[in-house]
Order: structure tokens, then sequence, then C-alpha cells
């Protein structure tokens, strides 16, 4: 335990092009998980794993560099590179009914680097576990179901009230989330240093 806690702390020390690697490298985990999917016929977003890679983006590389691995993930799948769900890439991805959810992605992965930094009362296990839930369906959610609201209405003609938004862009993935929310928590206290 105190060596993967040593680890973790050395990946904030490394130089500058490591830490560009580090950020890569995350950007790739979560290029790879969002491959992991299941789609579901009621609506256009599909369960995935990416958002475990995000939660723990912010807890590895911390507020700004964890923010950064999935600025370059959502930036170069945006260039092209098929790693976005479904091994697609480019613009309209972005502007499509999942757009929303990758941008809450930077927002999350900030927040939680940001807080994990900088507040040591953020460390317990609750402290993390409420953290992710806010950053997972918060951060995540509201931009993701307010840009698919927005998409089902221009691109499909169909209006949706409040109720219909949370069916097709929430509900469907509240139990697979609180696996990884809980999985990046027992990670996040294995490897936070005390």
């Amino acid at each position: 335990m105190q060596a993967i806690s040593l680890t973790l702390r050395r990946t904030r020390e490394v130089s500058f092009a490591n830490k560009i690697i580090l950020a890569l490298g995350m950007a790739v985990l979560t290029g790879a998980l969002a491959q992991v999917r299941l789609f579901l016929p009621w609506t256009p977003v599909p369960v995935t794993c990416q958002t475990f890679s995000v939660l723990l983006a912010g807890i590895i590389l911390g507020s700004c560099w964890g923010g950064l691995s999935q600025i370059i993930y959502v930036v170069l799948g945006v260039a092209g590179i098929p790693w976005f769900n479904n091994a697609t890439g480019g613009y309209s991805v972005i502007m499509g009914p999942t757009g929303g959810y990758l941008l809450g992605f930077i927002l999350a992965a900030l927040f939680i680097g940001h807080v994990f930094d900088n507040y040591k009362w953020s460390r317990g296990f609750y402290q993390m576990l409420g953290i992710m839930v806010f950053a997972n369906f918060i951060l995540i959610y509201l931009p993701g179901i307010a840009q698919l609201s927005i998409w089902l209405y221009l691109f499909k003609g169909t209006p949706l009230n409040l109720v219909q938004v949370l069916y097709a862009g929430v509900m469907p993935f509240i139990a697979g989330d609180m696996i990884k929310i809980i999985s990046a928590v027992l990670i996040a206290r294995a490897i936070i240093p005390k």
C-alpha cells in the first residue's frame, strides 16, 4: 500500500514531458473503455465504461493534468481518432447526442483533481464517494442531458419533458455508474497518500 502511494506521489513529480505522456495514457484508456459499450433501444446514449477512467484521471493526475487528459481525449476524437464509443470520431460526435457528456468528462476530471489535490478532508471513503457522485451525476450528466434534449428536439423533432430526458439520458446508467464510482473510490483509497 505504501509503495502504491509513493508511486502516485511520483506521478505528480515527473517531468513535463512525462506528464504529457501520462495525460495521453489516460486519454487512451478513456478511448479504450469507450469501446466497452451496450446500446439500449430507447436512447441514442450507450452504456460505456469510460466514466471510470474519467474519475481516475483526476485522482491519478491531479486537476490540471487529469483535465488535460480528457481535453486530449475530446480534441483528438474531434480531430478524427476513432476512439469515441463504437469506434467513431470527428466533429459530428461532439455535436451529436453524446457530445455534452464528453464535455462533462473534462469538468469532472478537473473538479475531482482539484478537490483531491487541495483538500485533505476529501480523502476519506465517504467524502470521495460524495465527490465522485457529484462529479458523475452533476458535472457529466447536466451538460450531457442538456445537449441530448437539444439534439433530440433539433434532429428528431421530439420535444421531451424532464422525465423523458432523464429516462433517455440518466436513469438507465445509474446502477452501472455507481459500480464504476465505487470501484474508482476503492482504487483511490488504495493509491492516494494519507
